[in-house]
């Protein structure tokens, strides 16, 4: 385990020389599996992308309704959450009542809403339409407070493995600002700041169908959510619309998705206009006392 632990580290200090890291993956005759920059007989490509993208299209959703020549469309918003909505429409054929220009709302949490109603503009002849429909999960009005984080777990001492603007892996809008802690499989992950679980995955094993793994997302009061990733399968131990507070158990930590080794990925996000984005954040004691890999401090 240190070795590979080690070997990742190193992975981690390569990979500031560039955007984006090339790595292959391996299994020798024992089926111990190892990764490196440089290929070798019968080694694939593995791309490493901590993608973001929870499905929500069964909890933000279009609702349209016919009834006497009229379609009503409706969105429904059934997360414990704010959600930006945009909402237009292409492909018009003898339609009256459509806007003309995209409707965007921000959707408070548990609701639904009529945004438009859609008729013929010649009676009796059929109406087209195709409506284009996009979300982002928070409210983009108001500030972040100032707020230094408790660290998120129970244990350690643990080393960060890989810090904001990580080239490995962090980089791109949702996760500039992440911070990846090496630690023990099973490890105890704890909420680093008040807020309402809005959304979580518990079932995935392994690399999954998700490169987030497992994960608990909490929004706090000010707007801003903190997501907790890759953790063990079967381990969330809170419900969406459950409130939380500082230390309240979430899960435990594991190697679930497209994970380099067992690990938890911590990143603050928000809103900023239809899109999250990671933003900076500090923890309540000096980061330097959690030496960070990819920035070759140990």
């Amino acid at each position: 385990m240190l070795a590979r632990l080690l070997f990742f580290c190193g992975l981690f200090i390569a990979s500031t020389a560039a955007v984006a890291m090339t790595i292959y993956k391996s299994t020798d005759v024992n089926g111990v599996v190892s990764y490196s920059d440089r290929p070798t007989t019968g080694s694939k490509v593995f791309t490493f992308q901590d993608r973001m993208d929870e499905r929500l299209e069964r909890q933000v959703y279009l609702v349209i309704t016919k009834k006497d020549g009229v379609d009503s469309v409706y969105v429904r918003n059934d997360l414990y959450a704010p959600v930006e909505i945009e909402l237009s429409f292409a492909g018009l054929k003898n339609v009256s009542g459509a806007p003309s220009r995209p409707i965007r709302r921000v959707m408070p949490l548990r609701s639904s809403i009529r945004l438009a109603q859609l008729t013929a503009t010649k009676a009796g002849s059929p109406i087209a339409y195709i409506p284009k429909f996009e979300y982002s999960l928070g409210d983009p009005a108001g500030a972040s407070m100032a707020y230094r984080y408790p660290l998120p777990w129970r244990g350690g001492p643990f080393r960060v493995s890989q810090g904001a603007n990580g080239q490995y892996s962090h980089f791109g809008p949702k996760n500039r600002y992440a911070i990846d802690i090496a630690m023990p499989e099973g490890t105890p992950i704890i909420a680093a700041r008040g807020g309402v679980v809005i959304k979580t995955e518990n079932s995935q094993s392994g690399r999954g169908t998700d490169a987030s793994g497992n994960f608990v997302r909490v929004l706090h009061d000010d707007g801003t959510m903190g997501v907790y990733l890759h953790l063990k399968q079967g381990s969330v131990s809170v419900r969406e619309g459950q409130r939380v507070a500082v230390g309240s158990p979430l899960a435990l930590s594991g190697n679930t998705g497209n994970s380099s080794g067992p690990h938890l990925h911590f990143v603050v996000q928000r809103n900023t206009g239809m899109g999250l984005v990671s933003i900076p954040y500090q923890f309540n004691q000096p980061v330097n006392a959690l030496p960070n890999f990819a920035l070759g401090k140990q």
